[in-house]
């Protein structure tokens, strides 16, 4: 009972196996999190939310790599995308335009793994699979109030 709810977290309740783009669909899952997330009025509680959801992702990922024994980093795990979406809107208002922004930066960072990710990629076990995310989403991060404070204000 205990592999099969990990798997299921870790799987985005099942949204990681997708067929197509598991791990953008798996994705979704930290839009409504992430909206939890900002309704938390001081920016520093939600910080340590985001930190505290990403320190949950390692263990979760990890079991899971082991469990579903596919090599490292199977598709199909989204833990690690889903819990650090919220991330991307630290400080910022949880506007369509925003959200949608976050989304789409947060995934191509994590596709595409600029460096330094995709050399600290390399590390083993669940840190390896969420760290990537971690660093996708604070890449996400600061484009996102650049767009939102300083080029389009009006948006955000």
């Amino acid at each position: 009972m205990k592999n099969k709810l990990n798997q299921l977290f870790a799987t985005g309740f099942g949204f990681g196996l997708s067929r197509f783009m598991p791990g953008t669909v798996g994705t979704l899952w930290g839009i409504p999190l992430a909206w939890v997330v900002m309704q938390i009025p001081s920016v520093n509680l939600q910080i340590s939310v985001c930190l505290i959801l990403t320190m949950i992702a390692v263990p979760i990922c990890e079991a899971a790599e082991k469990q579903l024994g596919k090599g490292k980093d199977p598709g199909c795990i989204v833990a690690d995308e889903y819990l650090t979406l919220p991330i991307v809107y630290l400080g910022l208002p949880f506007t369509p335009w925003v959200v949608l922004s976050g989304f789409v930066l947060h995934r191509i960072f994590d596709i595409t793994k600029p460096p330094p990710i995709r050399q600290i990629q390399s590390m083993k076990g669940g840190v390896g699979i969420v760290i990537d995310d971690f660093l996708a989403a604070l890449m996400a991060l600061a484009i996102n109030h650049l767009l939102f404070r300083f080029i389009f204000p009006m948006f955000g």
